[in-house]
């Protein structure tokens, strides 16, 4: 007896059976099991194709290039991830979605027999637009903008961990933190992002003679455009930072309003607060 045809052995669950369950649930639960598609693909493989780049060749048949395409499309994923900011992160980004695309194309084929050509490229562009703007984009701004930044600083790219809390800080931790547009006495600041480590905390005692920077007593060395003289008391929620950035201009600029400027920018409170950067990002040292 043949044991791969008998009644007594019924095929084996594939791996992504759960998978199938869980959206035949749901979509009993949304009554969407009452809604009649074209015949050629079921319902679940075509939510399942939708859901895992390259799965559509897989479920259509062709096991040996849809694993190939699935493990092509977590590779880009994981290119992505370490190249964030970088031409090569973006090249895996639209790689990832034109294999996703193509597997979706290949599995819903069925549905497209016999139809014209502009039908297709039609369906072909509208599948683009729905994966790329609903899907991947707004997938792409959550990562950098909650999880994971990339911040372009002298011409390098530098990974900050946005999910990191501003509490745990201590005195040395490189943090990144907004700059805001702001302007008066003849200067204007631009808005953007700055890094630097931290030179105090809150709580902590800020003077500056002529000769340092002393921070609860302990000296440290003057950083550019540094005030000659000042002191106070760093308020709760208030970290010192003293920001690294380009300037130019015209005519004659106070040294003690570029002085004051860099101070009043360099007292980031919580809310300009962005994150804190990894000291290393996939073995490439950012700082």
């Amino acid at each position: 007896m043949n044991r791969g045809s008998s009644s007594y052995y019924p095929p084996r669950a594939r791996w992504y059976s759960p998978l199938l369950h869980w959206v035949g649930e749901l979509r009993r639960h949304l009554a969407l099991d009452r809604i009649r598609l074209p015949t050629g693909v079921p319902f679940c493989r075509a939510v399942v194709s939708l859901v895992v780049p390259g799965s559509g060749f897989y479920l259509r048949g062709s096991r040996i290039w849809g694993l190939a395409a699935m493990g092509f499309s977590a590779l880009m994923a994981l290119v992505f991830i370490v190249g964030l900011g970088y031409p090569v992160g973006n090249l895996a980004f639209g790689l990832l979605i034109s294999t996703h695309v193509s597997s979706v194309l290949y599995l819903f084929e069925p549905w497209l027999a016999g139809e014209r050509f502009r039908v297709r490229l039609l369906f072909s562009f509208v599948m683009l637009v729905l994966l790329g703007a609903l899907v991947y984009l707004p997938v792409r701004n959550l990562i950098q903008e909650h999880l994971l930044m990339p911040l372009r600083v002298n011409g390098r790219v530098v990974i900050v961990h946005r999910l990191a809390s501003p509490s745990s800080l201590r005195r040395g931790a490189w943090i990144a933190y907004a700059i805001y547009d702001s302007g008066g006495r003849g200067l204007y600041v631009q808005d953007g992002f700055g890094l630097g480590p931290v030179l105090a905390l809150p709580g902590d005692r800020v003077r500056i003679t002529k000769s340092a920077l002393e921070v609860n007593g302990v000296p440290e060395p003057l950083l550019p455009y540094m005030p000659q003289v000042g002191e106070w008391i760093m308020p709760p929620k208030h970290w010192f930072v003293w920001p690294e950035v380009a300037i130019t201009g015209h005519g004659n600029t106070p040294t003690n309003a570029i002085s004051a400027t860099l101070l009043q920018m360099g007292t980031i409170t919580e809310d300009r607060f962005v994150g804190r950067p990894f000291k290393r990002w996939f073995g490439r040292r950012q700082l």
